[in-house]
Order: C-alpha cells, then structure tokens, then sequence
C-alpha cells in the first residue's frame, strides 16, 4: 500500500462524496418517493441515486475492490480494498426538510480504515481524513476540543431504529447524560456528530446499534483529530461494533461510568 495509491483512493473519495452531494441538493425539500425499511427506517429515491453514482465512480476506478453500500449497490472485490458507503446519513431528516444530513465514505485496507470522507453539501463542509496524517474540515486542520468536565460538556447521540420495540433503546443512557452534561443533542446524522467531536464542536458523542457504513469514516477522522474511540466497555472500537463512544479523550472514562451505570440499572 503506497502513499500514492492512498492519494488516488482519497481523490476518488472526494470525488464521489461531491457527486452525491450534488444529487442530495438537487432534491432536498422534493422528495416525493418514501420508501419505509421499517417503521420509522426511511429510504428515498435521492438515497438511491446517490449511492449508485457513489458506486459508479470507484468502480470506474477500482473495479477490483469491494463495496460495502446502505442501500446494496455493493460489490465483491479481489483486492484487500474494501469501501463503506451511506450515501444519505441522515435520510428521516432529509425526507421532513430538515437541514442535517452527510455523505459518508470510507475505504479499509487488510481490514484497517485508510481514510474517510464525510460531505456536509449544504453547508459546504468536508470533514476528511488520512491515517497517520491528521483531521481536515476543508482541508484546515481541526483537533477535538479541551473541555475535561462531564458538566460542561456538550454530547451527541442518536436513538435506534427499533426504539419503539426494544428495550435496549438508549433512553435511559440518554436520561442519564442530560442530567450530568452540560446539554445533549440529538440532530439525527451519526457521521456528523463524530466530525462534530473531531472539530470540538461537541465533547462527545455515544449511540448504539450503528452500522459500519454509519461510523468508518467518522471513526477514523476523530481519531485523526486526537479523540478516543471505545465500544461501551472501553474496549477498542471496530467499525462492525453495534456500541460506539467518541470524545476528546478528556471526558471518555467519565462517559464511559455513566453507561456502565445504565447498563447496570442504577
């Protein structure tokens, strides 16, 4: 693996982050089919467009590696490549007009996250990343923030698809954060809330039941701005884990007490 195939694969990133983008824009407050995977799991025809042509672009130009897409344009691959796709995260937001939504994209190697690409198109943002070469908000570094108290903090999360029907929904560990934190938010796009962590916007950030296409790219970009990334038990975090805690580093074990007393009952 090379510094100039990284680069190649970084452009094709970007590259097909902005191409999506540009079709979510096209339709934002038009969407008129409103597909339900679930009872409140939406998907649109923009969802669908814009991972075809997010697909479209890196097989064009690595035809030979995997795809791993939301909405299943994916693909087998040969080599040890392997792209993690939503092309809308986000999509109750968008299909109610609601301004908050991202394209995320990310590509592993040997099973390894490389780089991630997450495109805000309305306002213009892209949170990318390179390992071992820091965190960028279009192209300008960003770092996590310094605030060290739970109490002063400002936390993310977002709730699962099955909230209405399973108890394992994050409604106690949400209970538990708004009386401890200085606020929490719940905006509804997960890679925006890490790429919010990375630029110290927010402290932290927690949710569950997350898939890979959700997280890998804003994994990665927090990390690269000096965050922390664990599963709920404080444990290393993989991109196919359903817990994921995201913070400065500074308030992570104290976020961490609050889920294990959740989980506990307390």
């Amino acid at each position: 693996m090379g510094e100039e195939s990284v680069l190649r694969l970084f452009g094709t990133a970007r590259l097909a982050a902005e191409e999506a983008g540009r079709i979510l824009l096209s339709g934002f407050g038009k969407a008129e089919q409103i597909d339900h995977k679930g009872a409140v799991d939406l998907v649109t025809e923009y969802d669908r467009a814009a991972e075809e042509a997010i697909v479209n672009v890196i097989r064009a130009r690595h035809p030979d590696h995997a795809i791993v897409a939301e909405e299943g344009h994916g693909a087998e691959g040969r080599s040890p490549w392997r792209w993690f796709v939503d092309p809308l995260d986000g999509t109750t937001n968008y299909a109610h007009g609601y301004p908050c939504f991202s394209v995320s994209i990310a590509a592993e190697h040997a099973g390894q996250t490389v780089l991630g690409v997450v495109h805000d198109p309305l306002h213009k943002e892209a949170f990318t990343a390179v390992r071992g070469e820091g965190a960028l908000l279009n192209g300008n570094p960003i770092r996590v923030s310094r605030t060290d108290e739970l109490s002063e903090s400002l936390l993310a999360t977002g709730f699962p698809y099955d909230v209405r029907v399973h108890k394992d929904n994050n409604l106690n560990h949400f209970g538990s954060f708004v009386v401890r934190a200085q606020a929490v938010r719940r905006d509804g796009s997960a890679a925006l809330d890490l790429c919010y962590v990375a630029a110290g916007r927010f402290d932290g950030f927690w949710e569950l039941k997350l898939a890979p296409w959700d997280v890998a790219a804003g994994t990665l970009i927090v990390l690269e701005a000096g965050g922390r990334i664990t599963d709920f038990s404080g444990e290393s975090e993989e991109i196919d884990g359903r817990e994921i805690v995201a913070s400065n580093g500074l308030i992570h074990d104290a976020m961490l007490s609050v889920l294990a007393a959740g989980q506990a009952g307390e």
